[in-house]
């Protein structure tokens, strides 16, 4: 509990945050030295060549920023001719990254510390380096193999040639240098100077298709938050091209239904839940695309009567069949920030999995992400591989009002997870009353890519068993169910209550 609260996955990076507060800043400063701070405190889920998005409340309104970067230009759909699938790793699932452009754009319009100011902590931990934290250091060792054939990424993120363990101290001069530069020049280096030089050409090197005009023409876009009303509050999330939408229609489908007439974790109350989210993913997997290819607006999916159909759909004795496939990904940060004046951000980032393309710009430290796994290649749908589109985004920061003023600033992480956690954490706080911690520490549920159910150890085991004789398809044999983290800042009277939980993923139980 405080007058002023930040939240993240890091306690070094949150303890950045802090320090603006104490200087005088305000949460989007505490949000930006938080996000630039964890893109070296935890460059296993961000890093310099991340995306975000974030919501800020600025003591009046509401307003949204998309810092999602498009594809290469140059990229058409033959490109990707005679492939199954888009590539996982290397510069052609690299998008233009637009996490630096998003601070420089919410520093100017929100910020009231220095732009360099922002900077301090993360040179700090850049130069004369970090302790490790252990989960952190996991993934750090899962990933080791994973981008095993990129020499710079092991120059860089493997000293000696292993991942760092937990408590070892990590330095990276070559992103202090980086983080420097972009601080000085309030990101043109990294988008019209030096950095993009040398951004470019390794593109070049490799045969790549990005070009220094790619990343010249980015601009992070303000945007008009969506909404749907759920009980006595208001849910807001980013447009599209984030999956944002694919929660609002699940709680949109659900609040048609007396939820808190079941008890929380009954099977009926999870029934409802996993079918709602089910309906949200399907039309999702149908529509999502960069806004500019999409064939229907995403308020039309969000109207009363469409949400009441779909909600007729639903069988409390039947589960539907699962609609679509989505790959199953997990690399991001999520962060939240509130001040004692009202203002209230909510911020992700993200490589989109683990340290991302593998690509790692030499002598930058520069990582970039891989978010053209985000597109398809089904000719035709508003998400199909392109050039200057953006991709499908799984990251989704989610901000709830009551009343028209601000009530909760939150998100879940964990690719596709992200959704379903915005619903379960609604659910939670205003069906059944839950505070911020308890959401958090709640055993969750999981719908996996192929609509198999994962449930948390702590569910009643009767609860998985009924669930089973509807007809869902509960598993526990994959040890990498994801059940995301998640930071919440709940307004309390004159005060924050804030919560973390940071874990990514948690043992499934079996019935």
């Amino acid at each position: 509990m405080g007058r002023n609260a930040v939240a993240t996955s890091q306690p070094l990076a949150a303890q950045a945050g802090l320090r603006m507060l104490l200087q005088g800043g305000n949460a989007v400063d505490a949000a930006l030295a938080t996000a630039i701070a964890l893109t070296v405190v935890e460059p296993t889920g961000n890093g310099l060549g991340s995306d975000a998005f974030a919501l800020v409340w600025d003591g009046t309104a509401l307003t949204g920023i998309n810092g999602s970067g498009r594809s290469p230009a140059q990229w058409t759909p033959q490109r990707f001719s005679g492939q199954d699938t888009l590539p996982e790793h290397g510069w052609e699932t690299v998008t233009v990254p637009g996490a630096v452009d998003t601070w420089v754009r919410l520093s100017e319009r929100f910020g009231q510390l220095p732009f360099e100011a922002l900077f301090e902590p993360a040179l700090a931990y850049a130069r004369n380096g970090f302790p490790v934290s252990p989960m952190t250091a996991r993934r750090w060792a899962e990933a080791a193999d994973t981008y095993a054939t990129f020499a710079t990424f092991r120059a860089t993120f493997l000293p000696g040639g292993c991942a760092p363990r937990p408590g070892d101290i990590f330095r990276c001069p070559d992103m202090a240098v980086s983080l420097q530069d972009i601080a000085a020049t309030r990101g043109e280096s990294f988008y019209r100077g030096a950095l993009a030089q040398r951004i470019t050409a390794d593109a070049v090197a490799h045969e790549a298709a990005l070009t220094f005009e790619d990343l010249a023409g980015h601009r992070s876009e303000w945007v008009t938050p969506l909404a749907i009303p759920y009980r006595d509050v208001h849910v807001h999330e980013i447009p599209p091209n984030g999956q944002g939408l694919a929660a609002l229609i699940a709680l949109g489908v659900l609040a048609r239904f007396d939820l808190a007439a079941f008890p929380v974790d009954s099977a009926d109350s999870l029934h409802l839940q996993i079918e709602a989210m089910k309906i949200g993913f399907a039309l999702a997997a149908c529509h999502i695309g960069d806004p500019q290819c999409m064939r229907v607006a995403p308020e039309d999916l969000l109207t009363p009567d469409f949400l009441a159909h779909q909600a007729q759909t639903i069988r409390m004795d039947r589960a539907a069949d699962a609609a679509g496939r989505l790959p199953f990904e997990a690399g991001t940060v999520y962060l939240t920030t509130a001040d004692d004046k009202g203002g209230m951000v909510s911020m992700i980032q993200s490589n989109f999995t683990g340290f991302g393309s593998g690509v790692v710009v030499p002598g930058t430290g520069i990582s970039l992400q891989n978010r053209a796994r985000g597109f398809t290649l089904e000719k035709g749908h508003p998400n199909a591989v392109g050039g200057g589109k953006r991709p499908y985004h799984t990251i989704i920061p989610g901000f709830v009002t009551r009343n028209g003023q601000p009530l909760l600033s939150f998100g879940v992480m964990g690719g596709y997870m992200q959704p379903q956690g915005h619903l379960q954490m609604v659910v939670r706080l205003f069906d059944y009353g839950q505070n911020p911690q308890s959401a958090c520490d709640a055993p969750r549920w999981h719908i996996a890519e192929d609509g198999r159910i994962s449930l948390e150890t702590g569910t009643p085991a009767h609860v998985g068993a009924e669930l089973t004789r509807r007809g869902h398809v509960i598993v526990a044999e994959d040890p990498y169910w994801g059940y995301g983290g998640a930071q919440l800042i709940l307004q309390n009277g004159d005060a924050y209550w804030a919560a973390s939980d940071p874990r990514r993923d948690g043992q499934a139980v079996a019935f």
